[in-house]
């Protein structure tokens, strides 16, 4: 049996999945700040509560980005570090992508308040299925693309068991575990993963 873990620390939580067959099983606790503390002794608990251990698990998913710089090298290092120490295939979702999951086959924007009247924006024709590469706009530039008829996510928080069915069957080629940051005061990311920024 697949057993998947999921792990999203982009946002002002900590939220893990695992996932067998059909059953998900989750753990999420809100908090700003202590993830790197939490993480995995929130995993071990769930781990026992859903009847698994570290060598039940076949693959892993990570939220990416954008989001909090803390909280995704929280998220990737333990991802990869795990994947590392246990040989297994470790996915990078696009936090983005991840947040359109919760959109079903509707039409979603997911646009995000990047602060300094910037909003990160991706539009999708439906759960997973973007129509178009994330970007960093100005605010209101964002808010004019959200398509007609378009449900608009605006909330960071990621449906983690939606994330775990998702990674379950993608391709690990397509996803690589690295961040995806966009501000240099924030970070100094690998320019092959910067999300773009779109001219005003």
């Amino acid at each position: 049996m697949s057993v998947l873990l999921a792990i999203d620390t982009a946002a002002p939580r900590l939220a893990l999945a695992v996932l067998a067959g059909d059953r998900v099983d989750t753990l999420v606790e809100d908090m700003a700040t202590g993830q790197a503390e939490r993480l995995f002794p929130a995993l071990d608990e769930l781990l026992v509560r859903s009847g698994f251990t570290y060598a039940d698990l076949t693959r892993i998913a990570v939220t990416t980005g954008p989001g909090s710089f803390t909280g995704l090298r929280i998220g990737l290092s333990a991802a990869r570090g795990l994947a590392l120490a246990l040989r297994l295939p470790v996915l990078g979702i696009p936090s983005l992508l991840a947040l359109s999951l919760s959109a079903g086959r509707d039409p979603v924007a997911v646009l995000l308040d990047a602060r300094r009247g910037e909003a990160y924006f991706q539009s999708f024709a439906g759960a997973g299925l973007p129509l178009r590469e994330a970007a960093l706009l100005p605010m209101t530039e964002a808010q004019a693309q959200v398509p007609p008829g378009a449900a608009t996510i605006t909330s960071p928080l990621v449906d983690i068991a939606a994330l775990a069915r998702f990674a379950a069957a993608a391709d690990p080629a397509r996803y690589p575990p690295e961040a995806a940051y966009v501000r240099d005061a924030d970070a100094k990311p690998q320019e092959k993963f910067r999300i773009p920024r779109v001219p005003a």
